[in-house]
């Protein structure tokens, strides 16, 4: 319903700002521009959407013969001591600890279609427990929150899109991600806990988030030190290496497991040529009013207006062209979606831009879909501060996310 609005809206903005520019400017190109640009937009929605399907097919390959070989449970094994502590108010054998920890676990993989049925499973549970049927438990709050934070191990769909795109090393914004995305995780984190009174003192909750705090903050002190050209090739050669170490580690972990793996593979495959053409429709839609908006002039006239504001406090501004996909973000997945590929369309792939774009497109999740997806598959209304602990997960990303553009691209 969102994006619904958002698209409207961009057309409608689009028409007035093009009618501005025809009567007391004289612009007679704007309204050519902008119907060029639609059917412009059109074939580069298709054209990206199909050459999507080599890698998108490679990539859910890969994590279908993890997810055959135990990975999701593994993760789940090791985040469980943690999770019991986050959800006081849980029996310590309550049957939504599994779907929880799987729903999470699926997550961070990168694995949406195995991390949806879960968390619909998960707030399904947890509704039982529930006193307030309309109303959100602090359980589902923390959650719903943890979801909306979009902690990611694996950003394989901006991974592919930058593929697509011709990004000469599309995983460049794996470590920047992973870093940003913790950020975000860990703000929506500590907003509920104070909501909630959680302690987070407690012992495991200190030796889980205090070691991999400890062990970001380090790596982003040890990375501020070095020249940009090394920050570069430091970030691109652990990428590569991580994600392979990844691949073999599933394939191999399938292996024992007496796993299938090339049946496997096949299976996950299918589902990304599927995925592929499914797209297309979506991705057409927003490029061609992103396009017509961009055409129109109005484009411009937002991101002037932010480069004034932020001028004025003395802020670099070379990131504006990449907030509009940090404003869609929380609103709409697929808008923030179209964004980034219309950013790196028009300004490249391996662009400062295009980067800070792909880094903020996986920084967080969507939280008024997912609020929207999860609450209203149990009937809740009354939200509580689920909004605004989401949101505050989402601002700490996305501000993680440009800052670290600029430590690993600028």
């Amino acid at each position: 319903m969102v994006l619904n609005y958002i698209w409207i809206a961009f057309f409608i903005i689009a028409f007035i700002v093009g009618l501005i520019k025809l009567i007391l400017l004289g612009d007679t190109q704007v309204f050519p521009a902008m119907v060029s640009s639609t059917f412009d937009m059109a074939k580069a929605g298709f054209k990206i959407s199909l050459g999507l399907t080599g890698v998108l097919t490679l990539w859910l390959g890969i994590m279908k013969i993890g997810e055959k070989g135990g990975v999701i449970r593994l993760f789940s094994k090791l985040i469980n001591p943690f999770f019991r502590k986050i959800f006081p108010d849980l029996e310590k054998d309550h049957p939504a600890y599994g779907s929880i920890m799987m729903n999470i676990a699926a997550n961070m993989l990168g694995l949406d279609n195995a991390a949806t049925p879960m968390g619909l499973k998960a707030m399904s549970q947890l509704q039982k427990t529930n006193k307030k049927k309309n109303t959100a438990s602090n359980a589902q709050i923390m959650f719903l929150v943890l979801n909306t934070s979009g902690l990611t191990i694996i950003p394989i769909s901006v991974m592919v899109f930058r593929a697509q795109l011709g990004a000469a090393d599309p995983s460049d914004i794996f470590i920047p991600i992973l870093l940003a995305t913790y950020f975000s995780t860990l703000a929506g984190l500590i907003s509920v806990s104070i909501y909630q009174r959680i302690n987070l003192f407690n012992k495991t909750i200190l030796a889980y988030l205090g070691g991999v705090t400890a062990l970001i903050v380090g790596t982003i002190f040890y990375l501020q030190q070095l020249p940009k050209e090394q920050i570069a090739q430091i970030s691109s050669t652990a990428s590569n290496v991580i994600l392979f170490s990844i691949i073999v580690f599933f394939i191999g972990l399938a292996a024992i497991k007496k796993v299938n793996v090339y049946e496997a593979f096949i299976e996950g495959a299918k589902e990304g040529f599927k995925i592929a053409v499914k797209i297309i429709p979506y991705l057409v839609a927003i490029l061609v009013s992103i396009g017509v908006f961009r055409a129109s002039g109005a484009m411009s006239y937002l991101i002037i207006g932010f480069a004034a504001v932020f001028e004025v406090f003395g802020v670099n501004t070379d990131f504006i062209e990449a907030l509009p996909t940090a404003l869609m973000k929380p609103l709409s997945g697929s808008g923030a979606r179209g964004m980034m590929v219309e950013a790196m369309e028009f300004h490249g792939a391996d662009s400062f831009v295009g980067k800070v774009a792909s880094t903020v497109q996986g920084a967080t999740d969507t939280t008024f879909y997912i609020i929207a997806l999860y609450f209203g598959s149990v009937g809740i209304k009354h939200t509580r501060y689920a909004v605004t602990a989401g949101l505050i997960a989402d601002f700490a990303g996305i501000i993680a996310a440009i800052l670290l553009a600029y430590l690993f691209f600028h």
